[in-house]
């Protein structure tokens, strides 16, 4: 994609799903202020594109999906109260614009996701991860600090008792231990990682956009502070999928025994 500023960072897409690539790997993806960058714009850039229905984020290689921060250019990016601050936003960016993306995001965990990483990884939708993969927030072995939406994201998947053990031991978990947690969704052998991700990924694109997307606001409400819902946004979406083309494409399909083709409208 033109788009991006940095060759560490990829995105494609091939006919409804999107790929985001961390392509950093002779340093295990670590991630630096351009790669910050360049995962807002290609997730802007993949929640404007109607033909993109759901997007894959994974890293480059086989070693690792993200090994967090690259903490060799903290000297010059994070040197300062200002420069951490400025360094600090264009991050938050990133996030926010993965989590933010109106389409169902998958992220594809082969080998270390790590701090940062995890990061990722929790704002996407599902985290699918192969059996040799290692997660850690070594936090606490740097003497960092860690920012309440980042602690409370965690705790949301895992719950306070993991969540707690995640941080308290900043060792690294195996994948069995991350799936026993809930941190992710699946674990598959490493050989099938990359066929099973693309059959999800399909699945989900075949299904109707706005009743996918809706699922994704609606959830996205339910685990917001009771006070802050938007209950009504959620009535408007699904009204909006009953009165869609969609949902007589799926009706008329359903009746005639053959797979519907929706079109997201």
């Amino acid at each position: 994609m033109s788009l991006l500023k940095t060759d560490k960072m990829l995105a494609h897409k091939e006919n409804h799903v999107g790929r985001i690539v961390f392509n950093n790997p002779a340093r295990h993806n670590a991630v630096s202020l351009e790669m910050w960058q360049g995962l807002a714009d290609a997730a802007q850039a993949f929640a404007a594109d109607p033909d993109i229905r759901v997007v894959i984020v994974q890293g480059a290689g086989d070693k690792a999906f993200v090994s967090g921060a690259d903490i060799s250019e903290f000297e010059g990016q994070r040197d300062s109260a200002e420069a951490t601050q400025r360094y600090d936003a264009v991050a938050a960016q990133g996030m926010q614009a993965l989590k933010n993306l109106n389409k169902p995001t998958i992220a594809m965990v082969q080998g270390y996701c790590i701090g940062g990483g995890l990061a990722v990884a929790l704002n996407c939708d599902l985290r699918i991860a192969s059996d040799a993969s290692k997660f850690a927030v070594p936090a606490a072995k740097l003497g960092l600090g860690y920012e309440f939406d980042g602690v409370r994201k965690l705790v949301d998947v895992v719950g306070p008792a993991f969540a707690q053990e995640i941080f308290f031991t900043a060792r690294q978990f195996s994948a069995p231990e991350a799936l026993d947690m809930g941190l992710i969704n699946r674990m598959v052998p490493v050989a099938e990682l990359q066929a099973y991700v693309q059959s999800y990924a399909d699945t989900i694109a075949a299904n109707a956009p706005m009743t996918v997307a809706s699922i994704k606001t609606i959830v996205g409400e339910i685990v917001k502070d009771e006070a802050l819902r938007d209950v009504a946004l959620c009535d408007r979406l699904v009204a909006a999928c009953f009165d869609s083309e969609d949902f007589r494409e799926g009706r008329t399909a359903f009746m005639a025994k053959r797979k519907p083709q929706f079109q997201g409208r």
